[in-house]
Protein backbone atom coordinates (compact mmCIF):
# COMPACT_ATOMS: atom_id res chain seq x y z
CA UNK A 1 0.00 0.00 0.00
CA UNK A 2 1.22 3.00 -1.09
CA UNK A 3 0.59 7.25 -1.12
CA UNK A 4 1.43 9.60 -3.43
CA UNK A 5 4.34 11.30 -2.65
CA UNK A 6 3.60 14.78 -3.72
CA UNK A 7 -0.29 14.59 -2.08
CA UNK A 8 1.39 13.03 1.12
CA UNK A 9 3.70 16.55 1.51
CA UNK A 10 1.37 18.90 0.36
CA UNK A 11 -0.61 17.16 3.61
CA UNK A 12 2.46 17.39 5.87
CA UNK A 13 2.85 20.99 4.63
CA UNK A 14 -0.58 21.76 5.71
CA UNK A 15 -0.51 20.08 9.49
CA UNK A 16 2.74 21.64 10.13
CA UNK A 17 1.31 24.95 8.43
CA UNK A 18 -1.34 24.76 11.16
CA UNK A 19 0.97 23.74 14.34
CA UNK A 20 2.95 26.91 13.25
CA UNK A 21 0.06 29.34 13.14
CA UNK A 22 -0.89 27.43 16.79
CA UNK A 23 2.07 28.12 18.56
CA UNK A 24 2.46 31.53 17.18
CA UNK A 25 0.44 33.48 19.82
CA UNK A 26 2.68 31.42 22.64
CA UNK A 27 5.52 33.92 22.69
CA UNK A 28 3.14 36.54 23.70
CA UNK A 29 1.07 34.17 25.40
CA UNK A 30 3.27 33.62 27.83
CA UNK A 31 4.38 36.79 28.03
CA UNK A 32 0.66 37.74 29.10
CA UNK A 33 1.28 35.37 31.69
CA UNK A 34 4.37 37.10 32.91
CA UNK A 35 2.62 40.17 33.11
CA UNK A 36 -0.61 39.46 34.86
CA UNK A 37 1.38 37.19 37.27
CA UNK A 38 3.51 40.32 38.15
CA UNK A 39 0.18 42.30 38.53
CA UNK A 40 -0.99 39.75 40.92
CA UNK A 41 1.93 39.78 42.67
CA UNK A 42 2.85 43.26 42.94
CA UNK A 43 2.94 43.33 47.10
CA UNK A 44 5.10 40.81 47.36
CA UNK A 45 8.56 42.37 46.80
CA UNK A 46 10.53 39.73 48.14
CA UNK A 47 8.52 36.66 46.06
CA UNK A 48 8.33 38.68 42.90
CA UNK A 49 12.86 38.98 43.50
CA UNK A 50 12.93 35.17 44.29
CA UNK A 51 11.27 34.74 41.24
CA UNK A 52 13.11 36.81 38.74
CA UNK A 53 16.39 34.89 40.05
CA UNK A 54 15.02 31.84 39.46
CA UNK A 55 14.05 33.12 36.23
CA UNK A 56 17.80 34.24 35.34
CA UNK A 57 19.29 31.03 36.11
CA UNK A 58 17.06 28.33 34.46
CA UNK A 59 16.70 30.98 31.15
CA UNK A 60 20.12 29.80 29.74
CA UNK A 61 19.62 26.20 30.04
CA UNK A 62 15.66 26.51 29.11
CA UNK A 63 16.73 28.50 26.11
CA UNK A 64 19.24 25.87 24.95
CA UNK A 65 16.97 22.76 25.63
CA UNK A 66 14.43 24.29 23.12
CA UNK A 67 16.90 25.54 20.93
CA UNK A 68 18.61 22.09 20.68
CA UNK A 69 14.65 20.27 19.59
CA UNK A 70 14.60 17.84 16.86
CA UNK A 71 13.93 18.97 13.52
CA UNK A 72 9.72 18.52 13.88
CA UNK A 73 10.45 20.94 17.13
CA UNK A 74 12.64 23.52 15.81
CA UNK A 75 10.10 25.66 15.03
CA UNK A 76 8.17 25.80 18.25
CA UNK A 77 11.37 25.77 20.05
CA UNK A 78 12.71 28.90 18.34
CA UNK A 79 9.23 30.48 19.61
CA UNK A 80 9.50 29.87 22.78
CA UNK A 81 13.18 31.06 22.96
CA UNK A 82 11.77 34.08 21.97
CA UNK A 83 9.84 34.67 24.74
CA UNK A 84 12.21 34.32 27.66
CA UNK A 85 13.51 37.53 28.00
CA UNK A 86 10.87 38.20 29.95
CA UNK A 87 10.89 39.02 33.57
CA UNK A 88 9.45 35.43 35.95
CA UNK A 89 6.27 36.25 37.96
CA UNK A 90 5.10 35.17 40.92
CA UNK A 91 3.46 32.21 40.73
CA UNK A 92 -0.83 31.82 40.02
CA UNK A 93 -0.89 27.73 41.56
CA UNK A 94 -3.74 27.23 39.79
CA UNK A 95 -2.84 28.32 35.89
CA UNK A 96 0.63 26.79 37.17
CA UNK A 97 -1.03 23.41 37.76
CA UNK A 98 -3.24 23.63 34.93
CA UNK A 99 -0.12 24.23 32.39
CA UNK A 100 1.74 21.41 34.07
CA UNK A 101 -1.43 19.10 33.55
CA UNK A 102 -1.62 19.88 30.02
CA UNK A 103 2.28 18.73 29.70
CA UNK A 104 1.71 15.24 31.36
CA UNK A 105 -0.71 15.03 28.71
CA UNK A 106 1.43 15.57 25.87
CA UNK A 107 4.13 13.89 27.75
CA UNK A 108 1.69 10.66 27.40
CA UNK A 109 0.76 11.38 24.29
CA UNK A 110 4.85 11.70 22.73
CA UNK A 111 5.63 8.25 24.87
CA UNK A 112 2.47 6.73 23.19
CA UNK A 113 3.12 7.71 19.71
CA UNK A 114 6.90 7.03 20.08
CA UNK A 115 5.62 3.19 21.16
CA UNK A 116 3.72 3.09 18.72
CA UNK A 117 5.95 3.54 16.04
CA UNK A 118 8.22 0.31 17.08
CA UNK A 119 5.43 -1.93 16.17
CA UNK A 120 5.38 -3.61 12.96
CA UNK A 121 1.73 -2.47 11.86
CA UNK A 122 2.73 1.43 12.51
CA UNK A 123 5.98 1.68 11.72
CA UNK A 124 6.87 -0.85 9.94
CA UNK A 125 8.20 -1.64 6.38
CA UNK A 126 4.41 -3.39 5.48
CA UNK A 127 2.37 -0.34 7.71
CA UNK A 128 0.40 2.36 5.90
CA UNK A 129 2.68 5.00 4.85
CA UNK A 130 0.13 7.64 5.52
CA UNK A 131 -0.59 6.73 9.41
CA UNK A 132 2.95 6.13 9.72
CA UNK A 133 3.82 9.60 8.74
CA UNK A 134 1.02 10.85 10.44
CA UNK A 135 1.82 9.30 13.95
CA UNK A 136 5.99 10.72 13.31
CA UNK A 137 4.79 14.44 12.38
CA UNK A 138 2.26 14.54 15.51
CA UNK A 139 4.61 12.97 18.09
CA UNK A 140 6.97 15.99 16.84
CA UNK A 141 3.84 18.33 17.62
CA UNK A 142 3.36 16.90 21.02
CA UNK A 143 6.89 17.51 21.64
CA UNK A 144 6.40 21.00 21.17
CA UNK A 145 3.15 21.42 22.64
CA UNK A 146 4.89 20.23 26.17
CA UNK A 147 7.69 22.27 25.51
CA UNK A 148 4.64 25.55 25.16
CA UNK A 149 3.37 23.92 28.40
CA UNK A 150 6.59 23.43 30.65
CA UNK A 151 7.89 27.00 29.59
CA UNK A 152 5.01 28.67 30.49
CA UNK A 153 5.06 27.24 34.11
CA UNK A 154 8.25 27.94 34.46
CA UNK A 155 7.78 31.62 33.53
CA UNK A 156 5.49 31.66 36.49
CA UNK A 157 7.44 30.51 38.72
CA UNK A 158 6.72 26.76 38.44
CA UNK A 159 8.40 23.61 37.64
CA UNK A 160 8.42 21.85 34.36
CA UNK A 161 6.55 18.39 34.53
CA UNK A 162 8.90 16.14 32.44
CA UNK A 163 6.41 13.03 33.46
CA UNK A 164 3.33 11.58 32.06
CA UNK A 165 -0.26 12.08 33.83
CA UNK A 166 -0.58 9.55 36.01
CA UNK A 167 -4.07 8.92 35.66
CA UNK A 168 -3.58 7.85 32.08
CA UNK A 169 -0.47 5.87 32.07
CA UNK A 170 -2.63 2.93 33.18
CA UNK A 171 -5.08 2.85 30.11
CA UNK A 172 -1.73 3.08 27.86
CA UNK A 173 -0.34 -0.09 29.42
CA UNK A 174 -3.26 -2.23 29.43
CA UNK A 175 -3.85 -1.15 25.98
CA UNK A 176 -0.37 -2.16 24.26
CA UNK A 177 -0.22 -5.20 26.69
CA UNK A 178 -3.64 -6.29 24.80
CA UNK A 179 -1.57 -6.14 21.64
CA UNK A 180 0.46 -9.35 22.20
CA UNK A 181 -0.82 -11.59 19.29
CA UNK A 182 -2.72 -9.27 17.38
CA UNK A 183 -2.77 -9.01 13.70
CA UNK A 184 -2.16 -6.65 11.50
CA UNK A 185 -5.76 -5.12 10.89
CA UNK A 186 -6.69 -5.68 14.54
CA UNK A 187 -3.71 -4.21 15.92
CA UNK A 188 -3.64 -0.86 13.58
CA UNK A 189 -7.27 -0.29 14.74
CA UNK A 190 -6.51 -0.49 18.32
CA UNK A 191 -3.29 1.75 17.96
CA UNK A 192 -5.36 4.08 16.29
CA UNK A 193 -8.17 3.73 18.92
CA UNK A 194 -5.26 4.19 21.68
CA UNK A 195 -4.48 7.03 20.09
CA UNK A 196 -7.59 8.94 19.45
CA UNK A 197 -8.84 8.25 23.07
CA UNK A 198 -5.05 10.07 24.42
CA UNK A 199 -5.97 12.90 21.28
CA UNK A 200 -10.12 13.49 22.62
CA UNK A 201 -8.40 13.50 26.15
CA UNK A 202 -6.20 16.52 25.66
CA UNK A 203 -8.67 18.39 23.37
CA UNK A 204 -11.25 17.97 25.66
CA UNK A 205 -8.95 19.40 28.83
CA UNK A 206 -7.86 22.37 26.55
CA UNK A 207 -11.56 22.81 25.63
CA UNK A 208 -12.00 22.98 29.43
CA UNK A 209 -9.30 24.83 30.64
CA UNK A 210 -9.47 27.62 28.35
CA UNK A 211 -12.76 28.62 30.30
CA UNK A 212 -10.65 28.06 33.76
CA UNK A 213 -7.96 30.00 33.41
CA UNK A 214 -8.04 33.95 33.67
CA UNK A 215 -6.85 36.28 31.40
CA UNK A 216 -6.73 36.22 27.39
CA UNK A 217 -3.30 35.27 27.10
CA UNK A 218 -3.74 32.53 29.14
CA UNK A 219 -6.92 31.55 27.03
CA UNK A 220 -5.04 32.21 24.08
CA UNK A 221 -2.19 29.33 24.98
CA UNK A 222 -4.56 26.46 26.11
CA UNK A 223 -7.12 27.31 22.89
CA UNK A 224 -4.15 27.08 19.97
CA UNK A 225 -2.91 24.11 20.66
CA UNK A 226 -6.40 22.94 22.23
CA UNK A 227 -7.12 23.29 17.99
CA UNK A 228 -4.38 20.87 16.72
CA UNK A 229 -5.57 18.71 18.65
CA UNK A 230 -8.91 18.85 17.15
CA UNK A 231 -7.12 18.37 13.97
CA UNK A 232 -5.76 15.25 14.98
CA UNK A 233 -9.20 13.68 16.49
CA UNK A 234 -10.59 14.51 13.21
CA UNK A 235 -7.53 12.62 11.40
CA UNK A 236 -7.76 9.37 13.31
CA UNK A 237 -12.01 9.85 13.18
CA UNK A 238 -11.45 9.22 9.93
CA UNK A 239 -8.90 6.51 9.07
CA UNK A 240 -10.71 4.18 12.27
CA UNK A 241 -13.92 4.27 10.30
CA UNK A 242 -11.81 2.87 6.88
CA UNK A 243 -10.21 0.67 8.98
CA UNK A 244 -13.78 -0.43 10.64
CA UNK A 245 -15.18 -0.78 7.37
CA UNK A 246 -12.54 -2.96 6.26
CA UNK A 247 -10.95 -0.79 4.14
CA UNK A 248 -7.31 0.06 4.47
CA UNK A 249 -6.58 0.31 0.88
CA UNK A 250 -9.01 3.66 1.02
CA UNK A 251 -6.21 5.19 3.72
CA UNK A 252 -4.09 6.61 0.86
CA UNK A 253 -3.45 9.59 -1.01
CA UNK A 254 -2.99 8.11 -4.35
CA UNK A 255 -5.24 10.04 -7.56
CA UNK A 256 -8.69 8.65 -7.68
CA UNK A 257 -8.95 7.13 -3.72
CA UNK A 258 -11.27 10.40 -3.11
CA UNK A 259 -14.30 8.94 -5.83
CA UNK A 260 -14.11 5.99 -3.92
CA UNK A 261 -14.40 7.27 -0.71
CA UNK A 262 -18.03 6.66 1.01
CA UNK A 263 -19.98 9.03 1.25
CA UNK A 264 -19.74 9.52 5.41
CA UNK A 265 -16.00 10.52 4.51
CA UNK A 266 -17.44 14.02 4.65
CA UNK A 267 -18.40 14.49 7.96
CA UNK A 268 -16.66 11.08 10.00
CA UNK A 269 -14.57 13.45 11.39
CA UNK A 270 -16.40 15.85 13.24
CA UNK A 271 -19.26 14.32 14.70
CA UNK A 272 -19.62 17.03 17.43
CA UNK A 273 -20.13 20.72 16.67
CA UNK A 274 -18.74 21.31 20.04
CA UNK A 275 -16.28 19.53 21.80
CA UNK A 276 -17.75 17.62 25.00
CA UNK A 277 -15.73 17.90 27.99
CA UNK A 278 -16.60 14.56 30.26
CA UNK A 279 -13.23 13.35 29.47
CA UNK A 280 -11.15 16.36 30.52
CA UNK A 281 -8.69 15.78 33.12
CA UNK A 282 -8.94 17.89 36.51
CA UNK A 283 -6.59 20.71 36.63
CA UNK A 284 -4.16 19.59 39.32
CA UNK A 285 -4.32 15.69 37.92
CA UNK A 286 -0.99 16.40 36.48
CA UNK A 287 0.95 18.98 38.04
CA UNK A 288 4.15 18.51 39.65
CA UNK A 289 4.06 17.21 43.21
Amino acid sequence: MTAEPRALAELLEESQDLQADALRPVPDAIDGLVATALDDGADDTEGAGANRSFHEERRASLAASLAGATALGAAGGALLVGALSSAAAASSPKDVQILQTAAAIENLAVSTYRTALTLPFIGGAAANPVVTKFAQVTMGQHVQHADAFNAAAEHLGGRAQTKPDPAFVPVVHKAVAGLAGAGAAQGALAVVGLALELENIAAQTYVKDTVLVSGESRKALLASIMGVEAQHVSVLLAVRALLMADAPQLISLAPGTASMLPAAAGSVGFPDAFFKTDDAAPAGQGAVK
